[in-house]
């Protein structure tokens, strides 16, 4: 028997919450996949909605909540918190320029938040299966894009624009 509902954590070791949702819905398309994960700041939502995930929820979602996310997501609608779906629609306002993590792939955003968090390049390359090389290739196409000059501007970058909490570092 194969599950009808997978609440995922969008921030696993290795492949990745969109990664794994994109893998898991071209395999078994009919599996509803929600997304439970720390980040409310677009691009995250949009991103992981666009992969196909049927439901995306915050990790400070109430039992309530998610239970409700759930059933409806179960049922076959898609499920969005509303404080993320409110950010999400106010996005749609805003410039292009706002947020520059939006010009990110997804590999970028997933490395740009392991170094972020203080991850060295080799433990990185390790959990992602790619050489240090690699890994350092993506660091500096992360600073070309973002036009910056290192890890550190990178994470203050990454908490002026909300997608890092300076109170989780």
């Amino acid at each position: 028997h194969h599950p009808d509902v997978i609440l995922m954590d969008m921030n696993m070791p290795g492949i990745g919450g969109l990664e794994a949702t994109r893998k898991i819905l071209r395999i078994r398309p009919d599996v509803r996949i929600i997304v439970l994960t720390i980040h409310s700041e677009n691009p995250f939502p949009t991103k992981v909605m666009q992969a196909g995930a049927a439901g995306y929820l915050t990790k400070g979602a109430a039992p309530d909540e998610m239970i409700h996310a759930i059933h409806l997501v179960h049922s076959g609608q898609r499920y969005i918190s509303p404080e993320i779906a409110q950010q999400m629609a106010l996005s749609q306002f805003a410039s292009a320029d706002e947020n520059p993590f939006k010009s990110l792939s997804e590999r970028e955003l997933q490395i740009m938040m392991m170094i972020t968090k203080g991850q060295k390049v080799t433990d990185i390359s390790e959990q992602l299966n790619l050489s240090p090389k690699t890994v350092n290739s993506y660091r500096y196409r992360l600073f070309s894009k973002l036009d910056i000059n290192g890890d550190v501007e990178l994470t203050h970058l990454a908490i002026r624009y909300g997608m890092l909490d300076a109170d989780t570092l």
